[in-house]
Order: structure tokens, then C-alpha cells, then sequence
């Protein structure tokens, strides 16, 4: 395994089209990111006081984006922590592969994106914190 720190992991701003009616941000995959979109997902509705996340990724990489609202990210590679609050639409957190991710303080009416490397996999997944640990050789 590539041994990755919370340091690998970094805001991205987004490409962002001023209009006098809105705005536009533009994420095109490999021109955008460090790797191609194989999966979309978003969570919404998190109950006040909720977190998610609480898992790591053995290849998976995100890019995280609070398109409405806000939220924290708290990444942990097993030594640093670093937590990122994430509150404008046009600038997204890229997640490395072997950080444990946490997200936690969602607003009200919070929208959180997720753009993904790969498709759902469940091997990929490290869902225990010891087990991280372990996979992370500390």
C-alpha cells in the first residue's frame, strides 16, 4: 500500500462561471480531478447531530463538496488529524485512498456531493478504526 497522509489530501476550487442569474461551477473529470468519475452520490437530510462517513478507503478516491450548506470533514491518516469545513459550492475536499474520514456538523438543509473513483465496492471499504490502524501499519 502507498503510504498516504491527511497532508495528500487538499481543497480543490472548482471551476466557477459568474452569471448575473447564478452561477455555474464545472467539474470535468480527468481535466478536473486526479482521477476518472465512476460513481455519483450525495447525502442530504442528516439529522442535527449525526456524523457519517466513520470508514476508510483501500483505492477509492473522493471529491467531497457541501453543494448547499455546510459541514466538517475530519480526515486521519492514523497519525495527523485535519478537519476542513466545507461551505461554498465551488470548492471540493479530494480524499486520498487509506484515510479514515468522518463528517460531522451539517447544517440544516446541508447537501453533501461525492464524486467517486470507483464503482460501490464493499472490499474496499475499512469500517473499524482498529482495523484502519492495522491496515495502516501503526
Amino acid at each position: 500500500m502507498k503510504r498516504t497522509s491527511v497532508f495528500d489530501c487538499t481543497l480543490i476550487t472548482l471551476d466557477k462561471h459568474h452569471h448575473d442569474n447564478g452561477n455555474l461551477s464545472v467539474v470535468e473529470g480527468d481535466a478536473t480531478l486526479p482521477f476518472p468519475i465512476r460513481r455519483v452520490y450525495y447525502l442530504y437530510d442528516v439529522p442535527g447531530g449525526e456524523s457519517r462517513g466513520g470508514h476508510a478507503h483501500k483505492e477509492l478516491y473522493q471529491l467531497i463538496v457541501a453543494v448547499s450548506g455546510s459541514f466538517d470533514v475530519t480526515l486521519d491518516d492514523g497519525f495527523v488529524k485535519r478537519t476542513f469545513s466545507l461551505n461554498r459550492s465551488y470548492q471540493g475536499l479530494l480524499v486520498v485512498p487509506g484515510i479514515w474520514r468522518e463528517l460531522n456538523n451539517f447544517s440544516s438543509g446541508s447537501v453533501c456531493l461525492v464524486l467517486a473513483s470507483l464503482i460501490y465496492d464493499e472490499s474496499d471499504y475499512i469500517r473499524n478504526y482498529n482495523d484502519f490502524l492495522v491496515y495502516k501499519n501503526v
